[in-house]
């Protein structure tokens, strides 16, 4: 409940039906604020302060709020002075229009001109606020989207303790976004930023300030207790906003000061937690060697192995240091995704007690409902969503949807994707940084029964032990390629690693989690040939995960792959590495970590 300071003022939050808010209502509920949520137009005369806390795709939103009467009161909202605090779409919205959705138009239509939602101006085109454009970040130097912990950096020279609204130069925030607003030597956008981040050679605005409107580029609800600081202090304010942010202050700084010769991106350290129902129907955590979770003792009937409990767990990883944390459902969902009450709660109960971003797996397809009624992967997504997920991450669904890709371009069609996938519907709805895809390759070794064929098809993508300066001495004489399979390594697919991974980001996945059957539970530290070649082959996000036995094998994937981020799960269960001591590590090898 909101204390006796907050209690004579009503705090508003919007949600115009996309995305996780549960996440924003938890951080409010926190600090102490009760909050009402905007349901339609004419709330927004009741609001004295108002949250949009923004998820997914801007023509998404756009057309959400247009449809719903909401964008009209919004713009109303904003122009009468009353304190705004927009986060990411939040803050896009601001501005006149977006690249995002222009895209998203081209590749809805293969840029042609159908009727739809996404050919209306009016559906792509922002407030108008600042009179700026949202631009897309160049991946020919870095990956994207921009998914991580990242710095700020002030416009002004003069922001001191009492005009940074809670924001720190020497803290970490988390951004999630392939797009963003370009800072520029131009008043028309330098006049309103307030803070800018960099990200590979690009400095875009992290932070705009002007009058009574405060808005972030990154999420401060899963920025940790540094972006909980920012919420905070954006609350507690207790002056009009137009008052307090109008003083006078220094010239914004140029484009070229604000420019530093290297970034300020981390690298993540993930914890991910396995789970699934032991033989008593409970959920637990497991951990599998090379994807067995039984244990090894007879003598214990097999039992599955349980580490512990998937939300005393999380709570312990959050406030360990981890930067993001993975649920992955490996046995699905037990009727369907959507009554599987058991894991919805888990999640729902997990972003109660984490501010850092959550990842859900498992089953998130299109599925029937035992009585028969349909659901689609979006649908599917979308709850799990609003319970507190903050990316959903697809297995199998996505190697059969590559598989029947790679049909269609056979039979003489285009590398695109037909529309229907999980992928597709949900990068759609929430942008492709909502989507993670999660590989699960196996080594084939070549030898001389090799077929002419495989050989050729896959000379490209085959390690050779000998050359490779990454592969153990044991696997010097050997040479391989990398195997797709599906159903927790169950069933092999016809698919390479590779062909697997630029299909998938095709189709609009946002980040590809590569798993290792091989290495998975050895501890020999993970596969950094099948690292690198993830890394080489597509221009999104990679995740480095099996194999990890202590903390120099983090600082290894690291530098030698420059992969984005790190998982371990039974390192962590047990007790054998704390994630501090990985990030201590990877400090004394240079790494910037959070």
């Amino acid at each position: 409940m909101a204390d006796s300071q907050t209690s004579s003022s009503e705090l508003y939050v919007l949600d115009y039906g996309a995305g996780n808010v549960r996440s924003i209502a938890n951080t409010l509920t926190k600090l102490g604020y009760s909050f009402k949520w905007i349901s339609r137009p004419e709330d927004f005369a009741k609001a004295d302060k108002l949250i949009f806390p923004g998820v997914g795709a801007f023509s998404t939103a756009v057309s959400n709020l247009r449809s719903q009467g909401l964008f009209k009161p919004l713009q109303d909202y904003i122009a009468s002075g009353r304190p705004y605090f927009g986060i990411c779409i939040g803050m896009q919205i601001l501005f006149k229009d977006s690249l995002e959705a222009r895209d998203l138009l081209a590749s809805a239509i293969g840029g042609t001109e159908k009727e739809g939602a996404l050919t209306d101006e009016a559906n792509w085109a922002g407030l108008g606020v600042i009179d700026w454009e949202i631009g897309k970040f160049d991946s020919k130097d870095k990956s994207v989207p921009h998914m991580g912990w990242n710095g700020v950096t002030f416009v002004r020279d003069n922001a001191g303790p009492e005009t940074r609204d809670g924001l720190s130069e020497t803290e970490s925030y988390y951004f999630v976004h392939s797009y963003s607003a370009p800072y520029a030597d131009d008043p028309r956008i330098s006049t309103w930023a307030n803070s800018t981040t960099q990200y590979g050679d690009e400095v875009f605005v992290s932070t705009v300030k002007k009058g009574n409107i405060f808005a972030t580029q990154f999420h401060p609800e899963k920025s940790g207790p540094a972006g909980l600081e920012v919420l905070r202090a954006w609350l507690d304010s207790t002056q009009n906003a137009a008052s307090a942010r109008d003083a006078p202050s220094s010239p914004p700084r140029s484009l070229s000061a604000l420019k530093q010769p290297v970034d300020g991106f981390r690298k993540r350290v993930i914890a991910c937690l396995d789970v699934r129902s032991n033989d008593q129907g409970d959920l637990v955590v497991t951990k599998g060697d090379q994807y067995d979770v039984r244990e090894k003792d007879e003598a214990s009937g097999r039992q599955v192995r349980n580490l512990g409990k998937p939300v005393a767990l999380t709570s312990r990883y959050y406030n360990a240091g981890a930067d993001e944390i993975c649920l992955l459902n490996i046995t699905s969902f037990r009727n369907s995704p959507l009554r599987d009450q058991p894991m919805l709660e888990v999640v729902r109960s997990a972003a109660n007690e984490v501010y850092v971003p959550l990842t859900i797996g498992g089953g998130i397809k299109d599925t029937v409902d035992p009585d028969g009624t349909k659901r689609s992967a979006l649908e599917v997504a979308s709850e799990y969503f609003r319970a507190g997920a903050d990316k959903i991450s697809i297995g199998s669904e996505a190697a059969i949807a590559v598989e029947r890709m790679m049909e269609r371009v056979g039979s003489g069609g285009q590398w695109t994707g037909d529309g229907t996938s999980a992928i597709e519907q949900i990068s759609r709805a929430y942008g492709r940084q909502a989507v993670v895809v999660s590989i699960d390759p196996k080594r084939v070794y070549t030898s001389a029964d090799t077929s002419p064929a495989d050989a050729e098809r896959y000379s490209q993508e085959t390690i050779v032990g000998a050359s490779s300066p990454y592969t153990l001495e044991t696997e010097k004489d050997k040479s391989w390629w990398y195997q797709c399979t599906i159903n927790g390594g169950r069933v092999l697919k016809s698919l390479s690693v590779v062909e697997l991974a630029r299909g998938v980001e095709v189709l609009g996945a946002g980040e590809i989690l590569v798993n290792s059957i091989d290495r998975d539970g050895t501890g020999l530290g993970f596969d950094l040939d099948l690292i690198r070649l993830m890394k080489n082959a597509v221009s999104i996000p990679v995740v480095a995960s099996s194999g990890a036995g202590n903390e120099g094998h983090f600082a290894d994937v690291f530098q030698k792959t420059n992969v984005e981020a790190a998982l371990a799960a039974g390192i962590f269960h047990r007790g054998e590495v704390e994630i501090s001591s990985v990030k201590l590590r990877c400090r004394e090898h240079g790494l910037k970590m959070r």
